[in-house]
């Protein structure tokens, strides 16, 4: 499979309350991994772009929302990373299920439906998927 895009798909608020975000420091130990295993490849990060999306304007950030969707949806892999449920995420992986895009899943939620239906492949954490791919790289 040549991969010339991955999505960074994941938890942003969750069920945090208010203008709250998870820790996003998960997306830079994601781009580290594939930058080393798919060094062509281009990472689309949507927090990267859009740091402070929690502050959008309402239709701002419906704009933003349904452009990830589209990118997601454009890309050749996503990797999901849900710790906990996010919606967002999870509608992005449905997006991409519906569209044939892999979704690959970290997350200790295994039997989640939505992380255990969706997913082509889940992942305990991110030490386990750069285990899994080191030992595929000759190729997916």
């Amino acid at each position: 499979m040549k991969i010339k895009t991955i999505f960074i798909a994941g938890i942003i608020q969750g069920s945090k309350k208010g203008k709250v975000l998870h820790n996003q420091d998960y997306r830079k130990d994601l781009k580290r991994i594939l930058n080393k295993y798919f060094p062509e490849a281009r990472i689309i990060d949507p927090v990267a772009v859009h740091p402070e999306s929690v502050y959008y304007t309402y239709e701002t950030g419906k704009k933003v929302f349904h452009n990830s969707i589209r990118q997601a949806l454009s890309s050749d892999l996503v990797i999901a990373y849900l710790p906990e449920a996010s919606m967002g995420t999870a509608i992005e992986m449905w997006e991409c299920h519906r569209k044939k895009v892999p979704v690959w899943t970290i997350s200790p939620l295994k039997e989640n439906w939505v992380v255990k239906f969706l997913s082509r492949k889940v992942f305990s954490s991110t030490k386990e998927l750069e285990g899994y791919l080191g030992k595929c790289s000759g190729g997916l």
